[in-house]
């Protein structure tokens, strides 16, 4: 099958409200238990009777005359009758008789020829797709909902169509500056020269100076590593973001010396959450509660000193059971303590990675279902449109919204790192 029929333009005109009236009739006509969805239902009757009535007004446009118009006597084309053809659309299959005309001159704008499925089937699939749904289970809901059998292979061509959208989105212009970014990377698995292996997709999420929140791109390598976020940076780097005031990351090797190389004037920032998931690693479950309390009065400490004693007392009362969990703050301690130097307005925007834990748990919601994916490819589509579903409910991506007191944060931004973001 081939491309999908576009409708956009149809869609850009503003449509006048339909006349109550006339839909009274035609439930009226339908009778009371009329079936509204469903291949024989009323709504399926309707999209075939419009479409039909559009499909012959083109090809009186296209003739230049009515049906039955004494005009096109002599004219050197004529109607020819119809042919049927099944079109698959948001409400499942409608079969369609497709006018022509003698000369086979007519080729019809709102079902061309060679095209079997309207843009809203397309979406449908697509969304059904993001939300991480197998091809298996889709085919099987096709089936159930709109009574059609459609083959993996065209559910793979429908979603491939977004390919080329992706590519253009991961290589976009950037902002010249970005007051956070944080860094972070989830492990999928990957069929690759005829083995599974585990693929690490990086992901950098940008908070703009308006506070909002965006995806700058997915990277996709064989393990975490420094040398390949380096790449990453400049990537960014060279798609425009000359700047970064925070970087928020784990505490992965070698990567506050990469961000640094790439952005001098950049502060790199220990996630506390990566601490505390790294700390509970060496805990007992019994513990954990009493442990994460404990820890917390170190990263809402009013200043480092304060910290400093926190700690110690935590190390007095914890050390001797949990060496582990003290070893963990202690090697990340100058990475960590960044932000305590600041108010709590910027606090609340750098101490944390939450923004993509919460993402990356969205991103693992759609990938779980799936043993493995076939190809990075493919693995690369369906994060990018989960991605993109995401910032459709103003959550993330370019529409995002941010989730803390921006205007609080902005103004102690501009104290603490004088015309580092260049507003205007």
């Amino acid at each position: 099958m081939t491309d999908t029929v576009q409708t956009d333009e149809v869609a850009a005109t503003p449509r006048p409200p339909i006349d109550p009236e006339l839909v009274d009739r035609l439930m009226a006509d339908a009778g009371e238990e009329a079936e509204l969805l469903g291949p024989d239902g009323l709504l399926s009757g309707l999209t075939k009777a419009v479409m039909e009535r559009a499909l012959k007004a083109e090809l009186t446009a296209d003739l230049g005359y009515e049906a039955g118009d004494p005009a096109g006597h002599g004219s050197g084309n004529s109607r020819n009758g119809a042919y049927p053809k099944t079109v698959l659309t948001e409400l499942g299959a409608v079969e369609l008789a497709i006018p022509r005309d003698r000369n086979g001159r007519f080729e019809p704008r709102l079902v061309p020829k060679g095209t079997s499925r309207l843009a809203g089937f397309n979406e449908r699939v697509i969304s059904m797709y993001a939300r991480g749904m197998t091809v298996r289970d889709i085919r099987a809901h096709i089936a159930e909902m709109y009574q059609v059998e459609i083959s993996p292979d065209l559910i793979s061509t429908i979603t491939d169509a977004v390919l080329d959208e992706l590519r253009e989105w991961q290589m976009r212009p950037l902002d010249s500056v970005y007051p956070a970014i944080y860094l972070d990377a989830i492990v999928c698995k990957v069929r690759h020269d005829g083995a599974v292996r585990n693929k690490a997709a990086h992901i950098a999420i940008g908070v703009d100076a308006e506070g909002r929140k965006h995806v700058l791109g997915i990277w996709l390598e064989t393990a975490e590593g420094a040398k390949f976020w380096l790449r990453v940076i400049t990537e960014l780097r060279n798609r425009g973001v000359e700047d970064v005031i925070f970087v928020c990351c784990d505490g992965l090797k070698g990567l506050p010396e990469a961000i640094e190389a790439v952005w001098p004037q950049a502060s790199v920032q220990t996630c506390v959450v990566h601490l505390i998931r790294a700390s509970l690693r060496f805990c007992s479950y019994k513990d954990r509660k009493a442990v994460v309390r404990d820890l917390k009065p170190i990263y809402k400490a009013v200043n480092v000193d304060e910290a400093t004693l926190m700690f110690e007392a935590f190390e007095q009362t914890w050390g001797t059971k949990y060496p582990g969990i003290v070893r963990v703050w202690r090697d990340a301690w100058e990475r960590f303590i960044p932000f305590l130097d600041y108010p709590p307005e910027i606090r609340t925007v750098i101490y944390t990675t939450n923004a993509i834990e919460s993402l990356n748990y969205q991103l693992r919601k759609v990938t779980k279902t799936r043993g493995h994916f076939p190809t990075d490819e493919a693995l690369l589509k369906l994060l990018y449109l989960a991605i993109r579903n995401l910032g459709r409910s103003d959550r993330f991506g370019d529409t995002s919204n941010a989730s803390w007191n921006w205007r609080a944060a902005l103004n102690q931004f501009e104290i603490f790192f004088p015309g580092r973001l260049r507003l205007a």
